[in-house]
């Protein structure tokens, strides 16, 4: 239907795009990381695995990567348990208000990351409003310091603002349910009950797949929540690997934490595609 010239026309630009600003930028990082920095503070142009080494042998850094990682499994079964039951009652309960409530879920994407957050900083706060809440009603005598700069403070920040991306694919695989399979498990006898466990759940499941990598994967490369609301127990790997590009000017060991974190990440992208299409149905 098109000319060879037109597609190419369509096509070069953002492949362009694509390589200019995602491939590149991931070579030069790949690059870097088998750098060294010298003790003038330049960059050696020297290929070694002293950067890798050091990401091994210091336990700060790995230890960090896993409390991340732990961080972010805790945000992505969170934003499920808060996800998919909203999703449930939008596709098969809201009927005429569906509309309404699935905007009202959109509603707080369109509002600034950093409002969020300090939102949940002025909350939690030891003056904030959470505290303020308990110490009126007698129900503590002092300010809970566990609120605020604490791993419980970004997984609840992390939880608020994630929970809409892990809904809106769960949200869109329920919509996509048959409902002439729910009402034949309805005719011939199972509760609903037993109509969710074996009709709905299993075919909401590369939702489910599809939300939980979209909560992990951004929790785990989240840095202004642990920073504006972590405290030293809260750092997470994301804010080493800006430290080490900004203040400590450790570029070789910041690229090199950057790509091992780049590598889990493609492959759990790929881990969760080859679960989805093992559950996805047509």
């Amino acid at each position: 239907m098109f000319s060879r010239a037109y597609r190419i026309a369509i096509t070069v630009p953002p492949l362009a795009w694509v390589v200019v600003f995602l491939l590149v930028p991931y070579l030069l990082m790949f690059c870097y990381s088998f750098w060294t920095v010298s003790e003038s503070q330049t960059i050696v142009h020297a290929w070694t695995f002293d950067s890798y080494r050091e990401l091994l042998v210091k336990p700060v850094y790995w230890q960090t990567l896993l409390r991340s990682m732990w961080i972010a499994g805790r945000v992505t079964i969170f934003s499920l348990l808060l996800g998919y039951p909203l999703a449930y009652f939008l596709s098969f309960h809201a009927g005429a208000r569906k509309d309404v409530f699935y905007q009202l879920v959109i509603i707080p994407l369109w509002v600034s990351y950093l409002v969020r957050a300090y939102a949940w900083k002025t909350i939690l706060g030891t003056d904030g409003v959470l505290n303020t809440v308990l110490q009126h009603a007698h129900l503590t005598k002092h300010p809970l310091d566990f609120l605020l700069y604490s791993p419980f403070a970004v997984v609840l920040t992390l939880t608020h603002i994630y929970t809409p991306f892990t809904l809106l694919p769960i949200y869109a695989s329920l919509e996509h349910v048959p409902r002439n399979l729910v009402e034949a498990s309805h005719d011939l006898g199972a509760s609903p009950t037993q109509t969710f466990w074996r009709v709905i759940f299993p075919l909401s499941i590369p939702g489910v797949l599809a939300g939980a990598t979209f909560a992990f994967v951004l929790s785990l490369g989240d840095f202004l929540a642990p920073l504006l609301l972590g405290g030293p127990s809260g750092i997470m790997i994301s804010n080493i690997v800006v430290s080490l590009f900004g203040a400590a000017y450790n570029w070789p060991l910041g690229a090199a934490i950057s790509f091992c974190m780049l590598l889990i990440v493609v492959g759990l992208l790929f881990f969760s595609e080859q679960l989805e299409e093992k559950w996805s149905f047509s």
